[in-house]
């Protein structure tokens, strides 16, 4: 029994067929039917049987299924599995089915453009997220790539950014890119938003250098568990602040009373330190952190917190830095690198009995240098792996994006 031939979808760029390689061309002159959208089509021979599709995806996907006997092109823009067609397909009829043959992706000329790279980059369609989101994403990014629409052009993107304060991009707008009329526009964003642009565009912003990031607004603002983006945090070492999701459960890990005493150390921009102060009305937290930078933004976080005298910043290495503190009730302990199994065990040596101890570390061999420092004392260990995933909406379809993992140690002094 003869077996289906796979269908291939095949990237084209705006230079149109010249722009594709033989393969790709040899691929398209054998197909029986070729199927996209009209100005894709529009390039092909006459003699090519074709069929005109939109953006339904349910619509393309019977059609494919009812001339799944032919051999079948399937023509995309760009590079298809890059917020294209492709995954749709291969999701819903399997990967086996297809041979996927990428163009160059827009996203891809636009970063060479403006000559920066894009690893680091985040990527996104504003089809498939909201503006809102888009915006508090870009809130703590290096390089931004959007793939824009008619509904939400550059000069809503600009306009959003600056209406959060977020005014530290340099933008690029990248229009028709591989055509002869290609254009690329840079400017502030200011500039962006009273200009408008053509449909086939994208969008790179850029960070100024050394700008700490404007925070959130305070809407909805909650005891404990805030998002990241309320905090501001240093350019260099951004995402090291420890993430809401994580600083949760360290916080339900230390068992905080009203009157406890707390020591955070390597404090960094705060967060912990901050949002334990929010519950410690009647005790205090002393937040530990030895570089100066990162000591001005959790004094400048702590005073947008207004958490008062329940918290003060103390500027120092330890264990030098906590020599005069008051022996604590819970230590929270990260971003101490490779010394994390000496800060553990000379913190834990000043640990009240009976309190609590946790470790955030990232690697698995810091997680065996913490049960080496505690193995002299007496006292309950526990570990924890966190990995979260955030769901975003890509195609109409719930997508998870996941964070790295990262390792709490708890540790209760007997």
């Amino acid at each position: 029994m003869a077996t289906e031939a796979r269908i291939k979808i095949i990237g084209i760029g705006d230079d149109g067929l010249e722009g594709l390689t033989s393969t790709a061309r040899s691929l398209l002159d054998a197909a029986d039917l070729v199927v996209g959208s009209e100005s894709l089509l529009a390039g092909l021979p006459g003699s090519t049987e074709s069929i005109a599709v939109g953006g339904d995806l349910d619509e393309l996907l019977t059609l494919i299924q009812q001339h799944r006997d032919r051999q079948l092109v399937l023509l995309s823009t760009g590079d298809p599995l890059f917020y294209g067609v492709a995954r749709f397909l291969c999701d819903k009829l399997g990967k086996d089915q297809f041979d996927v043959i990428p163009h160059v992706s827009s996203m891809q000329l636009a970063f060479a453009r403006v000559k920066e790279s894009w690893d680091d980059a985040f990527l996104v369609n504003v089809a498939t997220q909201s503006l809102d989101r888009i915006v508090e994403k870009a809130r703590l990014a290096e390089k931004v790539g959007l793939f824009t629409n008619d509904e939400v052009t550059p000069r809503h993107v600009a306009q959003a950014l600056l209406d959060a304060e977020i005014d530290y991009f340099f933008a690029y707008v990248c229009e028709n890119l591989g055509s002869p009329d290609e254009c690329v526009t840079h400017g502030s964003l200011v500039d962006v938003s009273q200009q408008e642009f053509g449909l086939l565009n994208v969008m790179v912003l850029v960070r100024k250098p050394m700008v700490p990031d404007r925070p959130a607004e305070f809407a909805g603002q909650r005891l404990f568990g805030n998002p990241d983006e309320m905090f501001l945090q240093s350019v260099p070492k951004r995402g090291l602040l420890t993430p809401m999701e994580v600083r949760v459960v360290a916080l339900a890990e230390m068992d905080l009373g009203p009157a406890s005493i707390v020591w955070d150390v390597g404090a960094g921009s705060g967060a912990v330190a901050i949002e334990a102060a929010r519950i410690v009305t009647e005790g205090h937290v002393y937040a530990i952190e030895m570089d100066p930078q990162d000591h001005q933004l959790l004094t400048a976080n702590a005073e947008r917190f207004e958490v008062g005298d329940s918290l003060q910043p103390v500027l120092g290495q330890a264990p030098d830095a906590w020599e005069s503190l008051p022996d604590p009730d819970a230590i929270f302990v990260g971003g101490t690198g490779r010394s994390v199994g000496n800060i553990v065990q000379l913190a834990a040596q000043r640990l009240k009995v009976g309190g609590r101890m946790v470790v955030n570390v990232g690697s698995v061999d810091n997680i065996l240098a913490v049960q080496q420092s505690l193995e002299a004392l007496d006292g309950d260990m526990a570990v924890r792996m966190i990995q979260i995933s955030q769901g975003n909406d890509q195609l109409g379809r719930i997508r998870f994006e996941t964070m790295n993992p990262t390792f709490l140690i708890s540790f209760s002094r007997e």
